[in-house]
């Protein structure tokens, strides 16, 4: 589905990242893998190579909320693999807390990591993509990006942010045939939501349709079609993963 493919995926060192990295590598591409824990993306280069023996799988400590670490990681990858097909923005962080007592510093850290990595991330990739006319681009977002959350105001907003970046870099980019998609995940079984108090949790699974959280895997398939060309006619679409929350 993605043989001879090269993909970008930032935030890579576990969970959803982690599984996006290990799905593409089973489809048939060669990946880079951004973040800045080293030994935690080694062990997804590890996870790479034993679903596809053969796999080209680089790590890149690149912190995703940097601009100029950004650029020249994508110019390290361009170097090392000689294109870039895919691109996956999913470094993200999670800060709960009700407005009122919302600190500007947490509210900073979350536009850095959620929604301006996002965006450095996809100024990198645009200019090799539309040189090479063609390339995809995912942003994980979340289903309080689509229907907000209380206590969640401000994760709420920087997930929301990635779906008006999705539909205008979808009209961008569209004419050079780069797609630009989202994916919204529900409740998915990582060490962000380990932390969820039972009784949100409780909540969360009583209101899902298919009765269980979502694994990492269950995203991946979803974001690995949107990379290949089987959704070749598919751009400026946010497909939530949340097993029936949302309806």
């Amino acid at each position: 589905m993605l043989v001879g493919k090269v993909a970008v995926v930032t935030g890579a060192s576990r969970g959803i990242g982690r599984a996006i990295a290990v799905d593409f590598a089973k489809a048939g591409a060669d990946v880079a893998l951004f973040g800045r824990d080293t030994a935690a993306l080694e062990a997804t280069v590890v996870a790479c190579r034993a679903a596809r023996k053969d796999v080209r799988a680089n790590r890149y400590a690149v912190d995703a909320v940097s601009e100029s670490a950004t650029s020249e990681a994508i110019g390290a990858v361009l170097a090392d693999f000689g294109r870039i097909d895919i691109a996956v923005a999913n470094a993200g962080q999670s800060i709960d807390g009700l407005i009122l007592r919302f600190k500007t510093a947490d509210l900073d850290r979350l536009l850095d990591v959620n929604l301006k990595s996002a965006f450095y991330l996809s100024a990198a990739v645009s200019k090799p993509m539309v040189k090479a006319r063609g390339g995809a681009i995912v942003f994980v977002s979340s289903i309080v990006g689509v229907a907000g959350n209380a206590g969640q105001s401000a994760y709420s907003a920087t997930k929301a942010g990635l779906l008006g970046l999705t539909k205008s870099l979808a009209k961008e980019l569209g004419s050079r045939n780069v797609r630009v998609n989202a994916v919204a995940p529900g409740l998915i079984e990582t060490d962000m939501t380990a932390a969820m108090p039972e009784a949100a949790r409780a909540h969360y699974l009583q209101t899902i349709a298919l009765g269980r959280a979502g694994t990492p895997g269950d995203v991946a398939g979803v974001v690995t079609f949107l990379a290949s060309d089987a959704a070749r006619y598919v751009t400026g679409q946010t497909i939530v993963v949340d097993g029936g929350f949302l309806m």
